[in-house]
């Protein structure tokens, strides 16, 4: 609401807020071990997988499944992850996924350390599945599973006897999102892989030019094209358009090609990229399209973006509460970031990694954020990302971790089938659909820690969470949660002080 109309109450209490947003870090550096988070938030992919598992695989109580997807389309469409508690593998989370483990490594990948290489197989096991989904020309498969039949049962994915159907977008049936999407994806991990396996990254890269001109010229959401499939899911309710903005900013950072530059200048107006700049998250790139471009403002190389920095400083400017005359977005008490909706954490991992990247861009080019009369520095968005940081592994009101397997406190029933379910080595024998509902509905924590699963975490302003399987939209772990939160782990294990600078 506008500063003007803002009582004395709401104003005092958005003082609060921001006092304890940025409140010195000291302490929480003290408690918290980012490089061990960071280490579990990885390992949780390793429990999403699906196909084959490697001789390496640590998630020992995860087996084999999916073995035959793609089969009956008469393509291998095995591997790949599983977005969250089901078995249903959706490809425009997944490219999202891979997408921000991808720029979390390209900004802070020396702050990975020792977790460098167990970072990169995260990435490689969903690019490996995207090359696969875009092997034909024209064609990508966008979705493994039929999910209304999935979610009627609660099977492990060892188990899984439900229709593995395969989705797909093509000329007749287009899907420029999910394509667009699939294209960054495969632009960004091929900067991740650039020296460390040329010859793989030259192969992503030349698949996202391809995905990309597909996307592009065959224009059109896959929601209308595979409606009864992907929604409600994953529909995309924000259009095409970000992701075509959000594939070419890629593609240009990614290849450096002049086309791509020229592509966003001339379709920044036409794509909308000053629509819904608040927004971020699989469905909406809005926010994330102006970060990534204002890179290239800031640092000098093309003064055209102005537009996008702006709108990338009048972003940051509403997640500071208290800061600005901006539109605020809402903090809990307890000083989470707080959107209405199911699985808050996403909010909070991917608007947070924003923060800490666009920080790091401002620190280089000795810049502040402007926010009409008054301005903010790096350090002050950096201190507001670790703060959601030090929220999840544990600076709340019910002092818990919302990351399994980090501290002494953390959900214990998630909604997750293959947690919950006892593993293949302790109940060899089948567990059928139905059969799975008294493990569902059991009060009992689940018997399969699945390390490193961040959970959706509080649904309201209240802080409160009930720990409860049966509660989705607060106990169900997802990739998308993770993602960003590798980069924002890694960058803090390497730099606790938020005063200090450190992107790559």
């Amino acid at each position: 609401m506008p500063a003007a109309s803002r009582s004395v109450k709401e104003m005092a209490a958005a003082a609060v807020v921001l006092a304890m947003l940025l409140s010195s870090a000291a302490a929480a550096a003290a408690q918290h071990d980012y490089g061990d988070a960071l280490h579990k938030c990885i390992l949780f992919f390793e429990g999403q997988r699906s196909g084959r598992l490697p001789p390496d695989q640590r998630v020992r109580w995860r087996r084999d499944s999916g073995l035959h997807d793609g089969a009956a389309a008469g393509v291998d469409l095995t591997g790949g992850y599983y977005d969250a508690g089901d078995n249903v593998k959706f490809g425009f989370p997944m490219a999202f996924t891979a997408t921000l483990m991808s720029w979390g490594l390209i900004d802070f990948g020396r702050s990975f350390g020792p977790h460098m290489e167990e970072a990169r197989k995260a990435v490689r096991w969903a690019t490996d599945y995207l090359m696969k989904a875009t092997a034909k020309p024209n064609t990508v498969y966008v979705q493994v599973g039929d999910a209304f039949r999935d979610h009627a049962c609660w099977e492990r994915p060892e188990d899984m006897d439900t229709p593995r159907t395969v989705y797909k977008v093509d000329p007749s049936h287009p899907g420029s999102d999910v394509a667009a999407e699939t294209a960054a994806a495969l632009a960004a991990a091929s900067i991740v892989f650039r020296e460390s396996d040329p010859a793989y990254s030259k192969r992503l890269l030349d698949r996202a030019v391809a995905v990309f001109e597909f996307a592009d010229k065959h224009r059109g959401p896959y929601s209308s094209s595979l409606h009864a499939a992907v929604c409600p899911c994953y529909c995309d309710y924000s259009g095409y358009q970000d992701e075509l903005l959000w594939g070419a900013a890629w593609l240009h950072k990614a290849s450096r090609r002049r086309e791509y530059r020229e592509y966003i200048k001339r379709n920044e107006v036409v794509l909308g990229a000053s629509d819904a700049i608040n927004e971020f998250g699989w469905d909406n790139k809005h926010a994330g399209i102006n970060v990534l471009i204002s890179k290239e403002v800031l640092m000098g190389k093309d003064e055209y973006f102005q537009s996008f920095r702006v709108n990338a400083d009048n972003f940051m400017c509403t997640l500071l509460p208290g800061i600005s005359n901006h539109p605020q977005i809402q903090y809990s008490p307890g000083g989470l970031l707080f959107k209405v909706g199911s699985s808050n954490m996403q909010h909070v991992t991917q608007l947070s990694f924003l923060l800490l990247a666009y920080s790091n861009y401002l620190s280089h080019a000795g810049g502040r954020v402007s926010c009409g009369s008054s301005a903010a520095s790096p350090v002050q968005l950096r201190r507001v990302a670790k703060r959601q940081v030090d929220y999840i592994l544990g600076d709340n009101p019910l002092r818990m971790s919302y990351m399994v397997g980090y501290g002494a406190r953390f959900p214990r029933r998630i909604h997750h089938r293959a947690s919950s379910l006892p593993s293949v080595a302790a109940h060899p024998a089948r567990i059928g659909c139905k059969a799975g509902a008294a493990y569902y509905a059991s009060p009992a924590p689940n018997p399969n820690l699945l390390v490193g699963a961040v959970v959706g975490g509080p649904s309201d302003a209240s802080d409160a969470f009930p720990d409860a399987r049966a509660v989705f939209q607060q106990s169900e772990p997802t990739t998308y949660i993770n993602a960003p939160l590798m980069g924002l782990l890694a960058y803090f294990s390497a730099h606790p002080n938020p005063a200090e600078s450190g992107g790559d």
